[in-house]
């Protein structure tokens, strides 16, 4: 159950101490993650534990929860030893509210925080799940996407003459948790298809639905189908069409 308050505690404990101590951004382990580390672990005693020759984020006793920002190739190693024994959750963030602040790499200052025109979206997550697809199946394996408002600090060593573009990401400030989306099962990857979308669609129809790109849509779609949460149809055009099976039948 989502606890926004909690988590804000344990936002303003954690920035507040390495700030106090050493100034922003010099974690060694990045913000975002240590934060998201403490909120979904009861007790600290859960966390980094050592589990068949791998290191996991958090262990309960039963449960495995790994905080991923990026990189989910990496994972597949881990996947393969911890999933046939443990309920495994993945927690992936997403920035839904994004506040960019660069940083000069010589001086250490700051510019004032200038809300982002991009808006986080769990649909570009599908290029991370894309890299674990054998895995999504498996019904050990849970998916968690909060939802984030956060501060994006990033160094000004890009190669544009601005230096910005091309440039580095430093770390990442949690602000607020405002949401969260849970996969547990097959047919929860259905809310993902709007309820007013009429079936059967194409890439391009569930493109303009959800607001992305035909490029994100299309990979959205082809783990859908690959997970038989939705079938492809008849052809419209040159355009495959898709329909979403039966919640019933799906697990």
């Amino acid at each position: 159950m989502m606890d926004p308050e909690r988590f804000d505690e344990i936002k303003n404990r954690i920035i507040g101490s390495e700030r106090e101590r050493s100034g922003i951004g010099t974690l060694k382990e990045k913000t975002v993650h240590a934060v998201l580390k403490d909120y979904y672990a009861s007790g600290r005693e859960m966390q980094e534990i050592s589990l068949d020759g791998y290191v996991a984020d958090i262990y309960t006793g039963t449960e495995i929860i790994e905080i991923q920002t990026a990189n989910f190739n990496r994972m597949r190693s881990k996947l393969d030893k911890f999933l046939p024994k443990y309920p495994v959750t993945i927690v992936y963030p997403i920035p839904k509210i994004k506040y960019l602040v660069w940083m000069d790499e010589e001086t250490g200052e700051c510019s004032k925080p200038r809300k982002s025109t991009v808006k986080g979206s769990v649909y570009r997550a599908f290029y991370e799940l894309y890299k674990i697809k054998p895995y999504l199946a498996n019904p050990n394996l849970h998916l968690c996407f909060p939802f984030l408002e956060l501060e994006e600090y990033r160094l000004l060593n890009g190669w544009s003459q601005d230096k910005k573009r091309g440039s580095c990401r430093y770390d990442r400030i949690p602000k607020a948790l405002l949401g969260e989306m849970r996969f547990d099962q097959l047919k929860d990857y259905t809310q993902l298809i709007p309820p007013y979308l009429a079936e059967p669609f194409t890439v391009v129809e569930f493109g303009k639905a959800v607001k992305e790109q035909k490029q994100i849509a299309g990979m959205v779609l082809h783990i859908l189908n690959y997970l038989k949460v939705i079938e492809r149809c008849e052809n419209r055009g040159r355009s495959y069409t898709y329909r979403i099976i039966n919640s019933d039948n799906l697990l």
